[in-house]
């Protein structure tokens, strides 16, 4: 370290003022200083992490569960003791009876089929055991007798308590307890709370551990809401995810509905890939009356907080997510699709600072109050209404693209990263509000076919909106853009694989087969225990959410069963009555609301933009230029042809779809170049089996083969054809 002070580094030293010694070194990290413990601490960080202190002294609610357990146990015991006396009863009498029957010795001489030989040796040996009976029983008076004139009835309690304990311990529960298995056993009932060797038999019933295998318990079962909660570690190489797979049969195994067990996998610090968190409810958890939305009782919402969406079976409150992602929700018809929908929307609604669109392509009044509130609206479900949604959303890519031009020119300070920030979102110069568009019924523009003209090239609506929906859903949400699609015919026709791919929010309500949950919440979801279409057409308003967040349940929840709020038309008014009457106090209210019904404003940029993709998408070939099946195939599957599409399509599933016998099929197929293959896919039961069918590559190849066969042998316009 240098200390000198040099006088020729100054200009001009009369102007200089010596302060002391200048000091020259270099900044060393040598990490943060070793501080210990105090004892106290030291003691505490052993007692959590020794093995050999039970789980029950580590946490206040397992010791408290342990205690409850233990006053049970006390009550119960009475009852226990008296019941092992009477098994011990049974066990005497049958052992005494196979006793004095020679059991033993007849048994040995029939297999040697010498019973005849030896029965005159059975009949003396059984009457010898009967007088010996007898003797027992007139000692056995007789002693109580000389006791009891001796010294009163002490003896003979004496006696009784020995002869019962003797007989308890006889009677007690365990594997191979003497008995004869009854023909017709009784009900079964959930009793592994207090007998956790039910909970062991139950999971070797439902085949998720072996006969020689057991669990290794890492939470006692605690009562947790309506219902119990248990922690337990599978034996190693057993994984979580088979019992999550198998969840049914464990639920069958335990005797309850499997809507009342939930198996969720523990992660984090605390689990690992065998470690299963378990809980049952008592009895159905959704048989209850849905509870109102909290928003009631809220006069302002945060558009940037998670949105109160419902409460799972343990009670939980689940609240979705819905800054920078964006949300599907698919149903058959009245199972509370537009509530969901509703729900989603009730938080930016009560956003002074958010902007909202609504489209509402069933044409009914569930949306009509939102009308008040909404930037633009419309009600309809004619091919003028989709036209006008078409003109929406462009003018949504214009200004998702001017916002990401406008963060560019911004400072570090006032935008971090290439994302909106809640300060830019409330900023009036920066005009950037949260942005949400609602479209119930997507499938209706989604399948209409007017033709449009994008940069010369005509493309049906349909097509055109899957594009423009597709490119919002992958660049908007970061720009502060909120898009939410809800349909009742979630299917891949419908729905472009392209779209589905980056909707990051999912809620699937009850559906009628298992590809369509599927559809709904990804690929593979019905063999991780997530099938929409197991749930209970009484349970309204109950679905699998399958978040792009953190919830309640946790954040390494990948979905979870939920039953959303209960929104009926007065509180979905009231909302949007109070949601108007805070954009007229901001000075916010502005669009439809504001009755100033202009038209979109289109970026031609935009235009060209989307539209270019949407050529590129199609690859240049049209389904009228391919000859049949091929074009009816193509026509079929749609945006499932692109690269981000599916893999595999089952030959079943293309015959049923076009109607055409499977022979004819294969055969057409085969002369356009396309041959089928083998594939594994997962059946309704979720188990994996080989089917036949068609790689979409070779589809999508076959295709692309047949449209440049047709543009060369197509003349050119300026040959001469004479």
């Amino acid at each position: 370290m240098n200390t000198d002070y040099n006088p020729m580094n100054a200009v001009n030293s009369s102007d200089l003022e010596y302060s002391g010694p200048v000091y020259d070194g270099e900044l060393v990290d040598g990490g943060p200083p070793t501080r210990h413990a105090p004892p106290r601490g030291r003691f505490a960080d052993w007692w959590q992490r020794s093995p050999r202190v039970p789980a029950w002294l580590k946490s206040k609610r397992q010791a408290v569960q342990a205690l409850k357990d233990a006053v049970v146990a006390v009550l119960r015991s009475p009852w226990r003791y008296l019941g092992a006396v009477a098994r011990g009863v049974v066990a005497c009498l049958r052992w005494w009876r196979q006793w004095v029957i020679v059991r033993d010795y007849r048994e040995a001489a029939e297999e040697a089929t010498k019973l005849a030989d030896k029965f005159t040796e059975i009949r003396a040996l059984t009457l010898f055991r009967w007088k010996v009976t007898g003797v027992v029983l007139v000692a056995a008076t007789s002693a109580g007798i000389v006791g009891y004139v001796l010294d009163g009835e002490r003896p003979l309690w004496i006696a009784a308590v020995v002869f019962s304990a003797a007989l308890a311990i006889l009677g007690r529960r365990k594997d191979g307890s003497p008995g004869r298995k009854p023909s017709l056993a009784g009900p079964r009932t959930l009793t592994w709370t207090m007998d956790s060797q039910v909970l062991v038999d139950a999971f070797r019933d439902a085949k998720l551990i072996g006969k020689d295998e057991s669990l290794r318990l890492v939470e006692r079962a605690t009562r947790v809401g309506d219902g119990w909660a248990i922690t337990v570690d599978l034996p190693a190489t057993r994984k979580a995810v088979d019992v999550i797979k198998h969840r049914e049969a464990l639920a069958s195994a335990l005797a309850v509905d499997e809507i009342q067990l939930m198996v969720e996998r523990v992660r984090g610090n605390g689990g690992h890939a065998g470690r299963v968190a378990m809980w049952v409810a008592d009895d159905d958890p959704y048989s209850s009356p849905p509870l109102r939305t909290p928003l009631l009782r809220v006069q302002q919402w945060d558009t940037w907080r998670p949105v109160p969406f419902g409460r799972d079976a343990r009670d939980r409150k689940i609240d979705l997510p819905l800054v920078w992602t964006s949300l599907l929700i698919g149903a058959i018809p009245r199972q509370g699709k537009t509530f969901a929908a509703r729900l989603a929307a009730a938080g930016p609604i009560l956003d002074p600072f958010a902007r909202v669109y609504v489209a509402d392509f069933k044409a009914g009044k569930d949306w009509d109050a939102a009308a008040q509130v909404a930037y633009r609206f419309n009600s309809g479900d004619e091919a003028d209404d989709v036209l006008l949604l078409k003109d929406w959303l462009v003018e949504l890519v214009g200004e998702v693209q001017r916002r990401y031009r406008r963060m560019r020119e911004l400072d570090d300070a006032t935008c971090p990263e290439s994302k909106v920030t809640p300060e830019m979102s409330r900023d009036r110069q920066l005009n950037m509000p949260v942005t949400a568009i609602f479209i119930d019924e997507v499938q209706v523009p989604l399948e209409d076919r007017t033709p449009v003209a994008v940069e010369g090239k005509k493309l049906t609506a349909g097509e055109y909106i899957g594009e423009l929906l597709t490119w919002l859903a992958k660049k908007a949400p970061a720009a502060g853009v909120i898009l939410a699609l809800a349909t009742q015919r979630p299917d891949s026709k419908t729905i472009p694989s392209g779209l589905r791919a980056v909707l990051g929010s999912r809620f699937a309500l009850r559906v009628m087969d298992w590809r369509d949950s599927n559809i709904i919440l990804g690929e593979q979801m019905n063999t991780r225990g997530f099938d929409s279409s197991r749930l209970l057409a009484s349970h309204k308003g109950v679905g699998i959410l399958r978040p792009d967040g953190e919830t309640e349940a946790g954040a390494e929840t990948i979905a979870m069963t939920v039953r959303t709020y209960f929104m009926p038309n007065d509180d979905w008014q009231e909302i949007c009555q109070r949601g108007r009457a805070l954009r007229e106090a901001a000075g916010t209210l502005a669009g439809h609301a504001a009755g100033q019904d202009t038209e979109p404003v289109l970026d031609d940029a935009a235009v060209r933009a989307i539209g270019a993709g949407a050529e590129r998408s199609r690859s240049g070939w049209s389904s009228a230029e391919l000859p049949e099946p091929l074009a009816s195939v193509a026509e079929y599957l749609g945006g499932d042809l692109d690269l981000d599409g599916r893999e595999f399509v089952p030959t079943a599933e293309l015959t049923e779809a076009l109607d055409m016998e499977p022979s004819l099929f294969a055969r057409q197929m085969g002369e356009l170049g396309c041959r089928p293959t083998r594939h594994r896919i997962p059946d309704d039961d979720g188990e994996v089996r080989r089917v036949r069918g068609y790689l979409t590559a070779d589809i999508h190849a076959a295709i692309e083969r047949t449209s440049a066969d047709e543009i060369s042998a197509t003349p050119h316009p300026d040959t001469d054809q004479s």
